[in-house]
């Protein structure tokens, strides 16, 4: 079944524009108000004000929801509710704990439904945290932590997994999304199953106004700039960037500069996600 809902080309707007039909996932447009807080649009302004993160304002406010990555559920958790994140890719799920009774917000895994049991688990099944010392190599996870008892840290977003491709004295190795191949803590826990609405990546915006509710701005190009504002710019009609490298529009190299500064995880790290073959 499919949960892409595209438009008729009614208006230049709407040729070609799809979006996930919410219907068919999400049992409730009303989120849980004590798990709830407030969320400062910083518009990619750091605490001194100066802009750190280009091309960001505006859009929709926000209201965050407090998600729970650790999923520590003794007597496991009942799914009530799926629900819209609008901070994330993915969806989330309202659980209620069997041993406390409180509820909290957990990421959404692909074929969870509502009135199923989800938290710790020693066996493999779909959905549940268990430790990656006992997930069989080939099978997909997420929601992987990076020390164990911190909670996930990695593969979070709409529709991600990691395979797990090898296992040694203490440590699990495991293909990420992006190509890295890095190992793990065996006693780092992880979600059976991918991360749910893996349609998100094929939704197509269709026009510049839908970015700009996410609190996207324009992107200009710097060859259609004057000299004064970038590196490149200056010059009539269509030309080169009249230098050997890219820049950024502080004249530094924009290509192929290495910007990785915590180098302590390197030992970890079995082949990088850039190096070629």
């Amino acid at each position: 079944m499919s949960v892409l809902k595209y438009y008729k080309p009614t208006t230049p707007g709407r040729r070609k524009t799809s979006v996930v039909d919410y219907k068919k996932i999400l049992t409730t447009d009303k989120p849980y108000k004590k798990l709830l807080s407030r969320k400062k649009n910083t518009a990619g302004r750091n605490n001194s004000g100066k802009i750190t993160v280009r091309h960001r304002g505006g859009g929709y406010k926000k209201i965050l929801r407090t998600v729970n990555f650790k999923r520590s559920f003794d007597m496991g958790a009942k799914v009530l509710t799926i629900e819209y994140d609008p901070n994330r890719t993915a969806f989330i799920c309202l659980v209620v704990d069997l041993s406390t009774g409180k509820k909290h917000y957990i990421l959404h895994s692909k074929d969870m439904k509502v009135g199923d049991i989800v938290g710790n688990s020693k066996d493999v099944q779909a959905n549940q945290t268990v430790l990656l010392k006992i997930v069989p190599v080939g099978t997909a996870v997420s929601q992987v932590e990076l020390n164990p008892g911190q909670g996930a840290k990695m593969i979070r977003s709409a529709g991600s997994y990691a395979v797990v491709t090898a296992k040694d004295e203490g440590n699990v190795t495991l293909k990420l999304p992006s190509g890295e191949i890095r190992k793990f803590n065996e006693n780092s826990t992880c979600v059976i199953n991918r991360v749910g609405n893996d349609s998100h990546g094929k939704v197509r915006v269709g026009k510049a106004g839908r970015n700009r509710k996410k609190g996207i701005r324009p992107t200009v190009r710097g060859k259609v700039m004057n000299p004064v504002d970038h590196p490149h710019g200056g010059g009539e009609a269509r030309n080169s960037i009249g230098m050997k490298y890219p820049k950024t529009p502080w004249g530094k190299h924009a290509l192929g500069v290495k910007t990785r500064k915590n180098k302590t995880s390197n030992k970890f790290i079995v082949k990088r996600r850039n190096k070629k073959k």
